[in-house]
């Protein structure tokens, strides 16, 4: 009996759709929690083609969720780890390990010629990242996000609207896993749904999984969901650029103090008062602001737009 009867009776299945799963090329960004279900449930589906980014280690402290790991594993890359696992799982499935970060320099190589695109790293500058590099090469993402005791997950690009058009505003909150705590079942009901979701796009179920939000509640155990077909693309935004993308023409904006990062974002970064920004004497050039994540980036793009003429980037050192 085929591994896949189970599935091929389903008939939104069947052959025709294991074969369209067959070929299917997926690139994962992130092999932690939210990787932890998807990735295993993509491979046991027969999904063809599967393309792992990560650019961490495995650490002790993210077990509790990330449970495609072991202890023995602590220390040694998580796409090769994940890799690894996968292939033991199905071995009819190509599996590509890159360690390396997502950036924007190297996210469109990355994302042309798939099928569909799995965010999993729960970062706000790779997230924002792959949904504008998946909308300009009309590919679906599948993105996700978990904190505390809640998260969600969306269907974004590919013919639906951007992650922009859903959340076109900074986050209110800069809180992350590791700040503010996370429970695994959390994470992993999550990563769970966006392994179904992206078999939805995959098999081409109607309605489409792309254009529609999932939120979820662990502290009551509920869960909602609404369809944004019709979200208006935000008319400008900040993009976020890898530092290999800075040059010594950009007015760099180190946001970070000495303390935080002793060494700045660039050779050429300055640390001045955003609120002096706009007395410099070129305000035209390129403006790019440095920080950890993003967030404070973000948000003073935001403050000093009105009073800055040139374009205005986004530069978070985490992902770098």
């Amino acid at each position: 009996m085929s591994r896949y009867a189970r599935q091929m009776i389903l008939p939104q299945v069947g052959a025709e759709g294991q074969a369209r799963l067959t070929t299917a090329r997926v690139l994962v960004v992130g092999v932690g929690g939210l990787a932890a279900p998807a990735l295993p449930l993509l491979a046991g589906a027969g999904v063809g083609h599967l393309t792992l980014v990560d650019g961490d280690d495995v650490a002790l402290s993210n077990l509790h969720r990330q449970t495609l790991f072991s202890e023995r594993d602590c220390g040694q890359p998580k796409a090769q780890i994940a890799a690894r696992r996968c292939a033991e799982l199905n071995g009819d499935v190509k599996i590509d390990a890159r360690i390396q970060s997502l950036t924007n320099k190297n996210a469109p190589e990355l994302v042309a010629g798939v099928d569909l695109v799995l965010d999993c790293a729960d970062s706000y500058a790779v997230s924002y990242t792959l949904s504008d590099i998946c909308r300009d090469q009309n590919t679906p993402l599948i993105s996700a996000s978990a904190l505390g005791l809640s998260g969600y997950v969306g269907g974004f690009c590919g013919g639906a609207p951007s992650l922009r058009a859903v959340f076109p505003d900074a986050p209110d909150s800069g809180a992350s896993c590791a700040t503010a705590g996370v429970l695994g079942p959390v994470v992993g009901m999550l990563g769970a749904m966006q392994a179904q979701m992206a078999l939805g796009v995959l098999l081409g179920f109607d309605p489409s999984p792309l254009g529609q939000m999932v939120q979820f509640d662990a502290q009551t155990c509920r869960s909602s969901s609404f369809r944004f077909d019709d979200a208006p693309e935000p008319g400008q935004y900040f993009p976020f650029v890898a530092p290999a993308q800075l040059t010594s023409d950009d007015l760099i904006v180190e946001l970070r103090s000495v303390d935080e990062a002793p060494d700045p974002i660039h050779p050429t970064a300055r640390r001045i008062a955003p609120d002096t920004l706009k007395s410099e004497p070129d305000a035209g050039q390129r403006l790019a602001l440095c920080c950890a994540t993003g967030l404070r980036a973000w948000r003073t793009a935001e403050q000093v737009k009105p009073d800055w003429p040139g374009e205005i980037v986004l530069v978070a050192a985490s992902t770098s």
